[in-house]
Formats: structure tokens, C-alpha cells, sequence
């Protein structure tokens, strides 16, 4: 499977929009499920496969996806979750639900 560097349109996932008793208006960090959710959007518009091909647990090397895929999908997760992301992540974190699980748990620990 070939993968060919090509203009990706974000996928979007809802966020999580709460007030406090003040009425202020703070943005929840995103959940496991979002995150997953965001990253086999962005995997299957990639691929050009439909969201259910997409396997949560295959490890990324399987989909075909070499450096520049990884750093470009890092790179757009990074913009996406408005936070710095290492760009070894996809290595340290090699499928979706545990790079999904890994990026939740830092969001939780940070509030």
C-alpha cells in the first residue's frame, strides 16, 4: 500500500465545553474516545479506506506508514490538541488505542 503525501482535510471532533459556577466558559480535555476517534478519521481519510477498516489496535507500521506520514500525523494531532507532542510518539505508543490512552492520561494528569 502506497501512501502518497497529499492535502488532509482535519477531521473534527466535538469538544468539551463546560462552565463553572461563575459562568465561565473552560475547554475539557479531550477524551481516550475523542482522540481515537480524531486519529482513525485521520487515518482512513489518509489511506482512503473507510473508518471501519481502521483497526485500533494493528500497530501503525501496518498501515504502511513511513517517517514523514508519522511526523505529518503527529504534527496535525499536535495542532488539533493545541498541546507539543514528541514526535516519537507513534515509536513509543505504536497503535491508536494506546497513543489514544497515553495522550487522555497526560491531559487528565495536567489539570
Amino acid at each position: 500500500m502506497e501512501i502518497q503525501n497529499s492535502q488532509i482535510t482535519m477531521p473534527t471532533v466535538s469538544e468539551n465545553i463546560n462552565a463553572d459556577s461563575n459562568g465561565d466558559i473552560s475547554k475539557q480535555p479531550p477524551t481516550a474516545a475523542e482522540i481515537q476517534a480524531w486519529i482513525v478519521s485521520y487515518l482512513a481519510q489518509l489511506l482512503e479506506i473507510d473508518p471501519d477498516e481502521v483497526s485500533v489496535t494493528l500497530p501503525f507500521d501496518r498501515y504502511g506508514l513511513d517517517s514523514s506520514v508519522a511526523v505529518g500525523l503527529t504534527g496535525d494531532l499536535e495542532d488539533w490538541l493545541e498541546t507539543k507532542l514528541d514526535p516519537t510518539l507513534l515509536y513509543d505508543y505504536p497503535t491508536i488505542e494506546g497513543l489514544s490512552q497515553h495522550l487522555a492520561d497526560e491531559f487528565k494528569a495536567k489539570v
